[in-house]
């Protein structure tokens, strides 16, 4: 299936996309996610929606952590546990349920893999994810169909200034880019409403990470993901190369920083809620017995405009 302009994410390899979604996850979170949700999680303090139905989307790389810290703040609500791959969603769902004998499988709500009955989510909560999507406005679409009547939708992602030194240092030596571009704030908002979301609010913010040394950066960058730019070195690389990067990785080292390599991070925060249902008025207008119960429930209009 062919995608519009908006659609199509800037410079993304939609094959090595899917093939880093598969890839096989840990069940302990990336730390920068971990630490990412935990910002997002600040601002659920001014929703005053309580769920009692809940989505975590792709929890193994979203932050099992920040899992345990929702379960806490909505300690009556159910949780679903649902991601492009359902044994990634098995496995953070046997994770975050523990063993026979510990407490935890006993109290509350045990967290449940896949999607609810679509239509009856509160919150669906995705962190860290649409920056690697090949189909972000599918997957809105899918988390918009998800949600209830005025549930909403939390997220966070990449922005475009996101390993900005890095980029230039790659481009002063004439190599192709270290990662795809992500996507601006503004076009995600676009997205939203595209997707049928209302009220979208995005905001944003930089966090500049430092390290002691290129093998300790190259590492963390190893661990959170891959370079998916389509005109990315299609070859390997041999240890020259490797010594050269290294030694390019030392130009980004900050005196300001008492000589630490330095990078930075634009983290993208998005929230929109799923609005009532509004059926334009025609000559005829037809109205399916499912929706007609959904507009009951929720209060909504018929609107005047044909």
């Amino acid at each position: 299936m062919a995608l519009s302009a908006l659609e199509r994410p800037p410079s993304l390899d939609p094959v090595a996309a899917a093939r880093w979604s598969s890839h096989g996850v840990g069940l302990s979170s990336p730390w920068l996610n971990e630490e990412v949700a935990s910002r997002m999680q600040e601002r659920l303090a001014y929703i005053k929606l309580q769920p009692t139905r809940w989505v975590h989307w792709g929890p193994l790389r979203g932050g099992m952590q920040a899992h345990a810290a929702l379960q806490k703040r909505y300690p009556q609500a159910q949780a679903w546990l649902s991601s492009e791959h359902p044994q990634q969603d098995l496995a953070a769902q046997a994770a975050l349920q523990g063993r026979w004998w510990q407490v935890r499988r006993w109290l509350g709500p045990r967290p449940q893999s896949g999607l609810p009955p679509e239509g009856q989510a509160d919150m669906l909560w995705a962190n860290m994810q649409l920056h690697t999507s090949a189909q972000p406005q599918h997957l809105l679409k899918i988390w918009h169909q998800t949600l209830a009547v005025d549930g909403f939708l939390m997220f966070s992602c990449l922005g475009p200034d996101t390993l900005r030194e890095l980029r230039e240092a790659y481009a002063q030596q004439g190599w192709p880019a270290p990662a795809h571009e992500f996507t601006d704030m503004h076009d995600w908002g676009d997205m939203l409403v595209e997707a049928g979301f209302a009220e979208p609010v995005m905001d944003m913010e930089r966090i500049t990470l430092t390290y002691e040394t290129p093998e300790r950066l190259l590492a963390e960058l190893r661990s959170w993901g891959r370079n998916l730019h389509v005109q990315r070195f299609s070859g390997l690389r041999g240890r020259g190369w490797l010594e050269q990067l290294k030694q390019m990785l030392m130009t980004l080292a900050r005196p300001e920083e008492g000589g630490r390599l330095a990078l930075s991070f634009e983290i993208v925060y998005g929230h929109a809620l799923k609005p009532s249902p509004r059926v334009p008025l025609s000559v005829q207008t037809a109205i399916g017995l499912d929706q007609m119960r959904q507009m009951l429930r929720s209060g909504a209009r018929i609107s005047d405009k044909v």
